[in-house]
Formats: structure tokens, C-alpha cells, sequence
């Protein structure tokens, strides 16, 4: 089959879902199938086009876009319709695959796509309307004021205003895909779909390539767990040679610096940390406007010695870095599903996330633990359990590993997909 795939964000945008995209569509070509990628142009590939990674079998194509925040989602939703129809004359489609919520099309464009080329199955990463409520809770509960962030400001003035395209790919598209229950539920309670709407959930995988766990067999890769070791803080031998007993425990966290990622209420929960590990470190990995506020608060809460704030880092550097690390803790106050704590589990590495949304559907007590969102204290004593628990993280480690390869691979979801775009044809 022929697969068009629309989507907001590609390589060398990779977020989420310019990840989830891209090895979708590598595995898609795996199992016999073509892939066209319509997606943002972006101007430091139009200078360097090499910057776009290549994979046999997948062609990608780049329109216009207005550069303004939620806005964006409209233009580059009718340019990227007309892109799909000139392509369809020349080399037709059997399937369109559409990556919401970053693109706005309204019942009619969706109706016009299932007429004029064929079925058109949807994924919803989440909500408009999710994200604006989980920026409004974490504000309530002391994380960095919005409006800090023209994007963020923007979701929260408009998502009620864009939820109608999220509205209308309910009532329009011929299947959606969630990527969680919890998504699921989110949007048959804000949308009401029709009584004959199809809607599935397909967990989005991760790279177990290059998330994998730490081997301390392999001298190159312990050279290099050791570099990462002393580059925050001081080991002990234990930590050096990759052991759970170690009394220099390695904190990581990974994502935007956004005020919804729940940041503030990881730091808060830091001091009561460092009285049972007074010499765990926390890094934190994530580019976003909030950097100085989490670098000024951690400074009040007298720990800034004990953490550090990494704006980004190469994908091999950050793999090392989850594997590397004793705990990722992921305190975030929405998500449509989450890749972190997957990607954590792929590395072997013990997850502490909230209990809500979709998380406790890939998170629970048998590869890491859960703790009350927006509550310091349960978060301190989550952390602090699962650094006592030394033969327990062993036994984590092994089973969140199983639990990626078993559930949450690129290959799986391809092989979900694929069915999806035969049956509704």
C-alpha cells in the first residue's frame, strides 16, 4: 500500500511526534509498504537538506506554514491538503494517516479526503483542551506562569477555539487511534462522538535499539557510563561500575521545560531526597524558556549544587545518560501517553511517575513506582523507596526491559496500523 502521512512534526523537528512519525513510517516500509511524509518546511533543512534523515522507501515533502502559535495548525492543514491531492493524481494513495492535534481541518476537508482518495485513519496524541488543563493545574499548584511561553499562552487562550478540529476528526475520520485509554477517555468525554465511532488504542513504541540497557561486559560502553557518572557529581565504585548500591544515586529527567512537565514539584521534592542520599544528583535534560526559573528556584531550595540543567544533548549522549542514571522520574501533569518512561524502561532504568492520565497504564510497582500528582512528598518517598530497594531495581530493571519489548515496539504499531488502513479501505 501506498501511505500518506501527514504530520506537524518530522526529523530534524523531533518531538514526540516527530519521533513516533518517523519510525512508524521506517517500519511501515519494513513490512512491504510506501510511505509519503507531507509535513512543516523548515528552513535549516531548505539550507542543508541532508539534515532530513533518509529511509529507503519513505519520500518526505515539506509546504508552507504559517509560523504562529495554534495558527500554524490551520495553514499547514490546507497546504498539506493540497499537496495530498496533487500527489494522489499522480501516484495514488490507499490510505491517509493523520497526526492530530497539529493539524486543523474542518468536517468538510475530512469528508473531501475519504471521497476523492479513501479512508483516512486519525491519531490523536492528545488534546488541545488536555494540554490547557494541565498547564491551568500546574499553575495552581506553583509551577512557571504560562504566559512565560508564547506557545503555551497561546494553548491556553485558544484550545477551546481549535478543539472544533479535534471535533470534527472525531465525526470525520473513518478510524482514530488513540494512544491510551486515558486519551480515549479524554476525548469521549470533551466530544461526544457519534454512536458508530470507531476508536482504538495502539500504545506508540519506542527505539529499543538505542535505548537499551547498560552492559558492564562492554569496555567502550562502561567507559562511557563512567564519563557520564563523573560528570555529575562524585561516584562511589558501586556507581561506577553500574551497581544499584550506590550511596551517589543519578537522578534524570527528560522533556520541555514546560510548566506542565511538573519540574517545580520535582525540585520541591529534591531536599527531602538529599537528607536520605546527600549525595544524589539530579540532571535534568529539556529545552524550554523555564531553565532560569528552575535554575533560581533549586538555588532557594538550597539545592542547586545537587542538580543540573542540560538545555539538550545528541540522542547517543542522552541514551548513555538513561541507562546510566539509577532513577528517571517523570512528574508531568498531562501527556496523551508519555515516551519517557518507556524509553527509561527500554534502558533498563526504573521509572517513579504520577499516578494519573495514562502513565499507571505502562507505569506501575513492578518496574518503578507512582506517587500522587503535584505532591512533593509522595514523589521524595517514592524516589527515596526505590533507591533503598537495591535488589528491587535489579528485578525492575529486567522486567521493564520485557515489558517494552513485549508491548511498546515501532514493529508492533506497524503491524497495528497496516491493519487498520486494510480494513478500512
Amino acid at each position: 500500500m501506498h501511505i500518506a502521512m501527514l504530520s506537524g512534526e518530522y526529523p530534524p523537528r523531533w518531538g514526540g511526534m516527530g519521533s513516533t512519525v518517523f519510525h512508524l513510517a521506517g517500519a511501515l516500509v519494513k513490512l512491504g509498504h510506501r510511505v509519503t511524509v507531507i509535513t512543516r518546511r523548515d528552513k535549516t533543512v531548505e539550507r542543508n537538506p541532508k539534515k532530513i534523515p533518509q529511509q529507503k522507501g519513505v519520500s518526505v515533502l515539506s509546504v508552507k506554514w504559517a509560523p504562529l502559535p495554534m495558527a500554524f495548525t490551520v495553514s499547514y492543514g490546507k497546504w498539506a491538503l493540497r499537496e495530498l491531492m496533487r500527489i494522489h493524481k499522480k501516484d495514488p494513495f490507499h490510505a491517509v494517516h493523520v497526526h492530530a492535534p497539529m493539524i486543523s481541518w474542518k468536517e468538510k476537508q475530512y469528508q473531501m479526503v475519504r471521497e476523492k482518495i479513501g479512508p483516512i485513519i486519525t491519531s490523536l496524541h492528545g488534546s488541545w483542551l488536555g494540554e490547557r488543563d494541565g498547564m491551568t493545574r500546574a499553575a495552581k499548584h506553583g509551577e512557571a506562569a504560562v504566559w512565560k511561553n508564547p506557545n503555551d499562552l497561546a494553548i491556553l487562550l485558544t484550545a477551546k477555539h481549535y478543539a472544533k478540529y479535534e471535533r470534527a476528526a472525531v465525526r470525520a475520520s473513518t478510524v482514530c487511534v488513540a494512544n491510551s485509554e486515558a486519551t480515549k477517555a479524554d476525548f469521549i468525554a470533551r466530544y461526544n462522538p457519534p454512536e458508530d465511532w470507531r476508536c482504538e488504542v495502539v500504545r506508540w513504541g519506542v527505539d529499543t535499539n538505542m535505548f537499551v540497557p547498560l552492559d558492564r561486559d562492554h569496555e567502550d560502553t562502561m567507559l562511557a557510563h563512567e564519563a557520564i557518572r563523573n560528570r555529575y557529581g562524585e561516584p562511589d565504585e558501586n556507581a561506577l561500575a553500574g551497581l544499584p548500591n550506590t550511596e551517589t544515586p543519578l537522578l534524570l529527567a527528560v522533556g520541555r521545560l514546560v510548566a506542565r512537565k511538573g519540574y517545580r514539584t520535582l525540585l520541591k521534592a529534591m531536599p527531602e531526597v538529599l537528607q536520605a542520599f546527600p549525595k544524589a544528583h539530579l540532571v535534568i535534560v529539556g529545552r524550554g524558556h523555564m531553565k532560569r526559573t528552575l535554575e533560581r528556584q533549586a538555588k532557594r531550595l538550597g539545592v542547586s549544587e545537587s542538580v543540573t540543567i542540560e538545555p539538550g544533548l545528541p540522542f547517543d549522549e542522552l541514551a548513555q545518560l538513561f541507562r546510566s542514571s539509577d532513577l528517571v522520574a517523570y512528574p508531568s501533569y498531562y501527556e496523551g501517553q508519555g515516551l519517557i518512561p518507556l524509553e527509561a524502561m527500554a534502558s533498563g532504568t526504573p521509572v517513579v511517575t504520577v499516578d494519573d492520565g495514562p502513565l499507571p497504564e505502562m507505569v506501575d510497582d513492578s518496574v518503578g513506582g507512582l506517587f500522587d500528582i503535584d505532591q512533593p512528598e509522595t514523589l521524595a518517598k517514592a524516589i527515596e523507596s526505590l533507591l533503598q530497594n537495591h535488589d528491587g531495581r535489579q528485578d525492575m530493571a529486567k522486567k521493564g526491559r520485557k515489558r517494552v519489548l513485549d508491548e511498546y515496539t515501532y514493529a508492533l504499531n506497524a503491524e497495528r496500523y497496516a491493519e487498520f488502513y486494510a480494513s478500512s479501505d
